[in-house]
């Protein structure tokens, strides 16, 4: 049964069969303003996601039946968008794009420090509303439907679909978010300063590793394998091609998860 919510109070499902983590963290997040309540079992999880739907959902990548990832890749198959912060105990480039590849929008190691749990739970929960991933429940913030074009890659920011060369992308929030802004500044650089100002919305505290990383499995799903689609720019930042060749599909080209053609140059990012 679905229950009334605040927008100022969110509502957050913590998974996790550790009660030493997961109970003092369900009273912690409560004195912040969420209201969080916990569950231990990955089947546990999937019924609560579906009965009380959470703003965002706090997911343990160890648990008793079902692997954390597994249970994100359920929530994904069953079109089910809530964002996902991982919780593990390792942090490298592996796990993180593992849980990532599973529909995951974030990746925190323990221990952890609450404060920054609390700001990524808020930053996800900002962008899924404002790109529409909760308007199933209440919360009415649509976009203007439009789509973005450059290189071969397409999106629709109204219904979060990617495409390159005519195969669509499957993107969790955060990576959407990313290719976004990438794309409204087709053709020029931009810092890892802005894009974690842009698809973060808070101080990562010099944390721009985050930003490598998405970039780096935005590649793999895109079959950006030569980089020539997104560039690093060494002491710069990033820089998504805006040349129309970049875009067309060579003999060794492939997509790692799907992406539609189409040319052109993204509109220059909005700043508030």
């Amino acid at each position: 049964m679905t229950r009334d919510r605040s927008p100022d109070r969110p509502s957050v499902l913590v998974v996790d069969d550790d009660a030493g983590i997961s109970g003092p963290l369900v009273t912690a997040l409560g004195f912040l303003g969420f209201d969080a309540h916990t569950v231990a079992t990955g089947a546990e999880a999937l019924t609560a996601v579906r009965e009380r739907r959470p703003d965002a959902v706090l997911l343990d990548l160890m648990l008793p039946d079902l692997d954390g990832t597994e249970v994100c890749r359920q929530l994904r198959t069953a079109g089910n968008n809530t964002p996902v912060l991982f919780l593990g105990t390792r942090h490298s480039v592996a796990d993180t794009c593992r849980a990532l590849a599973m529909g995951g929008d974030d990746y925190v190691t323990k221990p952890f420090d609450l404060t920054e749990v609390s700001a990524r739970i808020r930053a996800l929960i900002r962008r899924s509303r404002s790109t529409g991933h909760l308007r199933d429940i209440g919360y009415d913030a649509p976009a203007a439907p439009r789509r973005l074009r450059a290189a071969g890659v397409e999106l629709d920011v109204d219904t979060r679909e990617a495409w390159r060369h005519g195969q669509p992308v499957q993107l969790s929030a955060t990576e959407f978010a990313l290719l976004k802004v990438l794309m409204e500044n087709a053709g020029r650089v931009i810092s890892k300063g802005d894009i974690l100002d842009s698809v973060w919305k808070y101080d990562f505290q010099g944390e721009s590793g985050v930003v490598e990383t998405y970039v780096y499995y935005l590649r793999r799903k895109l079959g950006d394998s030569g980089q020539s689609l997104i560039r690093t720019v060494r002491g710069a930042g990033y820089l998504l091609s805006a040349d129309p060749v970049t875009g067309k599909r060579g003999a060794g080209d492939g997509v790692g998860s799907g992406g539609v053609g189409g040319t052109g140059v993204g509109q220059p990012i909005q700043r508030s």
